[in-house]
Parts: C-alpha cells; structure tokens; sequence
C-alpha cells in the first residue's frame, strides 16, 4: 500500500507504513526553509517510526510509544515543534433528533426532489437549466470518509482521486468506509446524480471524490487533516467541503507550543492545496458563537469523552479550517432564511451562507421537520429516514449541511466560467442574496453563546456577522 501512495503522490511526497501500534502520533514541524530530508534517521534515532513525511510543507507525522520522544527530537535545530496528537480531536456532530420523513410527488428533478427545499431556496433548478456542472470539475469531501456505492453517488464518484487519510497516510478507499455516515450525505448535497431516483445535488455532473479525514467515530486528528489536503494538492482536486473542526482543540490557541505546531502544520497543508488552486469551503460550526469575538471554549479537548475543560479564550485562538486565510466560512439558514439557531458566526469568518437546516425557529410547510436530505450508507441506521428504490437517504442539520451547498455552488462557477482558486471563492461571494441582520433577535434568547452572552448580528446588508456577503444563489453563479 505504501508502494502505491508513494507512486501516486509523487516523487516530493514519501509514505511508509507504520510498523508498531504505538501509543502516541506526532506531529513533527520543521522550520521554514529547513529540510525534513532526515526525518527517517532522526525520528529513528528519537524511538519513532516514520509514517508520512511531507517535504513540500515541512511536515513529518511520527509515531512512538517511547517516553522523551517529543523532547528529543525537539533538540534538533531544524525542527520547530513537536506535537503529541494522542486523545485529541474533535468530532463532528449533526442533529439527528427523532422527527417525520415526509415523502412527496417531485416537481423537479429526481423522486425525492420535492423533499429537497434546500434546493429550491438557492435556485438550483433554475442553475441546472444553464449549467449542471462539468466532468472535468472534481470536488473532494473530506469527511467520515463516502458510501460509494449509493446509487446517488456512484455514478459522479472518482475513485483514482479518492483515499482513506484515517491512519496519517493515503491509501485506497474501501467499501463500507463511512462508519459515520456524515461524510456520505456531505457527498449527496454536492454532487448526488440526476438519474431519476432520490435526490438532486446542486452539481450533479461533477465529480466527487471521498477522502477520509476522520476516524470511524467521526474524530479528525491533525495527523489525519494534514494527510487529506497533501492528497488533495497532488490530485489537482478543484474544491473542498470541510463540514469539521479540526485541531486537539475547538480553539487553537497560539501561545501554548503544542497547539501552535499543529496549526501551523495544518496550516501549511491547507496553504499548500490553495496554492495549487484547490478552493477551500469550510462550515462555521455548530456552537451559536462568535468566532471573531470567542470568549469561552466549553468543550476542548473533546476526546476522550469527559475530557472537556473551560477555559478563557481571545481572538487569539482560532479553529480550522475555517480560520485558515482564504478559506471560505459558510454559516447555516433554515426555511424562513434566516442563520439557524445553533450556527456559529463572525463578522471576520462568515463570508456566504446557505441552506443548513433549522427545526427549531424554522419550520415551515415546505420543511416541515426543518432539516436537509441527502444521502446516507446503506449499512447504517438514521432517525430520520427516508428510502428510494432501496436506496437510504437521511434528514440532518447542522452547518456542516450547509457547507456543501457552498462547495457544489463553487463547483458551478468553475465548471461555467473556470478560474483561480482565489477568483473562484470571490465569485462564490458575489453570487449571493444579501441578507440583513434580523430585525428580531430575540428569538435567539434560547441559544447563547458558549460564554453565556446572547448571540449578536453585526454589520450590514452588505456583509455582516450572520450571513458574510449573504446567501448563496447558485443560478447567479452560472449566469
């Protein structure tokens, strides 16, 4: 397996498999500049065993059950931090709260399509009347990994640029990968197929590629994200979808040596992507925070269960990839169009919003239980369930549902009319309907901010908090 990832990643990028079960994985930051061309000899020498080492970046993930490894390898003066990715992560979470499936005769597109008011609230019928997307357009879902073999998704799926990053390194994606299911209907949102049966995504003619960046219990450790976008830059994938926080800790914050190794890596990976034109859509979370403005962070590190401690944070401190400079911040709407009660938010991190989903403020005839449908495996169970010709589709909320409404709509603007990565996610910003900060905030008394503050809409229609530029309208991205 390593042969292959080595032979697929190309000659600057070299993966060996992990010899051991160690205790502890690490993330082994070189300085700028500096040559990880002796990682191997000196993670040896440290007691470690090499798994990926990522020259292009400067990044080395190491494992070692040795006590004084970290500290070792810290003496070299080419490195510049070295951090233990062990019991750290964060999961990711969608609500999935017993509700009613409703089941309706489509008026668009495929059999379930008139379950699909996601859809019709940012005009992607009227898109797919001028464009669907292109095949040579591919977005990648870095998520719970992809059921592939969903009828949904079959047919859009590119399996030589898809790859389990579960264990630090690229290998093949196996059937019955997405313990989680989270990842699968991210996929669905995107680019499920017009084929007449279930649902539409909002590019159904691109390609969509799996790459898992999580553990089977939906947990993203660094080792696991710096892994996903080094295979996504040497693919050449064209957009992201991250529906995740990724780091030990839903705030990294900067001034403790450990957390600021794994940002930079991280950082540098994502940097790294961009740099070769991948578009980068990130969800803003589900904390009803401020994230221009934290104070508190009440559930890091969040594995493993119970480990969760509050501590003061500032502005300082910040999440990924969300917070990573160029990536595109997608906040959550419901059916009534306004920023779903739990979606985080910030006038510095929010720059689209989109359909999420929202049974608490916004359920209406059209979305009676409030949520988004899409594409679940077909070896796992969902509260709220819906089937098709056999096939499995399931009612979620959460940004992490509205992210890929952005992701898809970026997918059309480059299968229309092509672009940089950094052109691309500026026309993702124009191709909106601005919305203006709610008139009645009250109704969000309910859901405070982790520091306990109310939640506050700042800006005007032109950007704000809430919503960035506004929400996104995929037939204006196409027009």
């Amino acid at each position: 397996m390593a042969v292959l990832a080595t032979a697929c990643l190309g000659a600057a990028l070299f993966v060996v498999p992990a010899q051991a079960t160690p205790d502890s994985t690490y993330v082994v930051l070189y300085r700028e500049g500096a040559s990880s061309a002796n990682a191997a000899s000196a993670v040896s020498q440290a007691g470690g065993t090499l798994v990926a080492r990522y020259d292009q970046i400067g990044v080395v993930i190491a494992r070692s059950s040795r006590d004084g490894f970290a500290s070792s390898l810290r003496q070299n003066s080419a490195v510049e931090g070295v951090a233990s990715t062990a019991g750290l992560g964060t999961r990711v979470a969608a609500d999935q709260d017993t509700g009613t499936a409703e089941v309706a005769q489509a008026a668009w597109g495929d059999t379930l399509s008139g379950l699909q008011w996601d859809m019709k609230q940012i005009n992607v019928p009227q898109a797919h009347a001028v464009n669907a997307g292109s095949r040579t357009v591919v977005v990648g879902d870095l998520d719970t990994g992809l059921d592939f073999t969903h009828p949904d998704i079959a047919p859009n799926y590119d399996a030589s640029k898809s790859a389990d990053c579960s264990s630090g390194a690229a290998t093949p994606l196996a059937a019955g990968n997405d313990q989680n299911g989270h990842g699968t209907h991210t996929a669905g949102t995107i680019a499920a197929a017009a084929n007449g049966t279930g649902i539409v995504g909002v590019a159904p003619n691109v390609k969509i590629a799996g790459v898992k960046t999580s553990n089977d219990d939906g947990f993203f450790f660094p080792e696991m994200v710096i892994c996903a976008y080094m295979w996504v830059a040497a693919k050449g994938i064209n957009v992201t979808n991250n529906s995740y926080f990724a780091d030990p800790w839903l705030f990294n914050c900067k001034n403790d040596a450990d957390q600021r190794a794994i940002w930079k890596a991280e950082r540098r990976a994502i940097r790294y992507a961009q740099s070769k034109g991948t578009v980068v859509v990130a969800s803003e979370g589900n904390e009803s925070t401020d994230l221009s403005h934290p104070r508190v962070d009440v559930i890091s590190p969040d594995f493993p269960p119970g480990s969760e401690q509050e501590r003061e944070i500032t502005n300082a401190c910040s999440v990924v990839p969300v917070e990573v400079p160029g990536v595109v911040g997608v906040t959550a709407t419901g059916n009534k169009r306004f920023k779903s009660y739990y979606s985080s938010y910030g006038i510095s991190t929010a720059d689209v919003a989109a359909p999420g989903g929202d049974r608490r403020l916004q359920l209406t005839a059209e979305a009676p239980n409030g949520r988004v449908l899409s594409t679940w495996p077909s070896y796992l169970g969902c509260a709220i369930q819906v089937t098709d010709n056999g096939a499995k589709f399931c009612y979620l909320q959460g940004t992490s549902m509205a992210g890929p409404h952005a992701a898809g709509v970026a997918a059309l603007i480059l299968s229309a009319r092509g672009g940089t990565a950094g052109s691309v996610a500026s026309q993702l910003q124009t191709a909106t309907n601005p919305l203006a900060c709610p008139s009645d905030m009250s109704i969000y008394a309910p859901f405070p901010q982790n520091s306990g503050e109310p939640q506050e809409c700042t800006g005007g229609p032109a950007h704000n908090s809430f919503y960035g530029s506004g929400e996104i309208d995929a037939l204006k991205a196409v027009s």
